[in-house]
């Protein structure tokens, strides 16, 4: 059984925000999908390349993102290694995107929160680039509201996530990153 996480906070007001960039490629994937509230998440089940998957957006808001997390893992008893986390990343350009396991927080506090409550940073992260803000000013910048290029260059890479997550599933993490990891210039 795999565990894929959508990063991101409830309530509508942060539905088009840089930090639920988790949330808005899972909504893309998915399709409409019907979602249960369940585990303190929005929750579903799916089916890739014959695999039982279990899709979540943890409604714990993201600083408590692993209180969510591990009540999914302990009920499904999900190895770290099935796990892909979505998660917004500001080192990163928007547009970028990066496969990576094994690594820190980065600063990031829903990755914290769920190294925290797992006891563990082996689980896989799909990260997609937010960009710094130019002022310096974080809260703002990942509250705040992509703009229509950002949402336009997000929703043209959507393909690629949905890509992403089926390989991770059916091709496991190494392969994943050998094949959609693209090396700096």
């Amino acid at each position: 059984m795999y565990l894929i996480i959508g990063l991101g906070n409830p309530d509508k007001e942060y539905n088009s925000t840089r930090h639920n960039i988790g949330f808005i490629v899972l909504d893309k994937y998915l399709n409409e999908e019907k979602w249960q509230s369940k585990f303190d998440s929005l929750y579903c089940e799916r089916r890739v390349g014959g695999k039982k998957v279990v899709f979540i957006k943890p409604q714990t808001y993201m600083n408590n993102s692993g209180l969510a997390v591990k009540k999914v893992v302990d009920y499904f008893d999900i190895s770290i290694e099935n796990i892909l986390v979505v998660q917004d990343d500001m080192d990163m350009e928007i547009g970028s995107y990066k496969i990576k396991k094994f690594s820190s927080s980065g600063g990031h506090n829903g990755i914290r929160s769920i190294i925290s409550h797992l006891s563990s940073d082996e689980f896989a992260r799909l990260k997609v680039g937010i960009s710094h803000d130019k002022n310096g000013n974080t809260i703002n910048h990942v509250l705040g509201n992509m703009s229509k290029s950002e949402i336009d260059t997000i929703e043209n890479l959507e393909d690629i996530f949905g890509k992403i997550i089926e390989s991770f599933v059916n091709d496991g993490v190494e392969k994943t990153m050998n094949v959609y990891n693209t090396r700096e210039k």
